[in-house]
């Protein structure tokens, strides 16, 4: 069964083949840093490593300690991997190949 996300607009998806025709780290690092502010770029790597640790049975405290990250992020995380639609535990499953 195909995804059919809530977002989906032209907008959404001429952003997500601009994502997916990036090729190289360096690529990514040049894109994200026009398109997002620092803040946000530091906002959505905090979520990935808390996404990362929780997916690692880490507790919320150690999470907090390790990322600074607030307790209503690593909640907001968790929520995700248990009820989203599975983009985090897909790229962490893939990363760990």
């Amino acid at each position: 069964m195909s995804y059919e996300s809530k977002l989906k607009n032209k907008e959404t998806d001429d952003l997500f083949r601009a994502v997916l025709s990036l090729k190289t780290e360096e690529d990514c690092y040049r894109f994200f840093e026009d398109l997002c502010t620092i803040k946000e770029l530091q906002a959505l790597s905090q979520r990935f490593q808390v996404a990362t640790l929780l997916d690692e049975k880490k507790t919320y405290s150690e999470i907090e300690e390790i990322t600074g990250a607030s307790t209503a992020t690593i909640s907001r995380v968790n929520r995700c991997l248990v009820y989203g639609a599975d983009g985090y535990r897909a790229q962490i499953a893939k990363l760990k190949k």
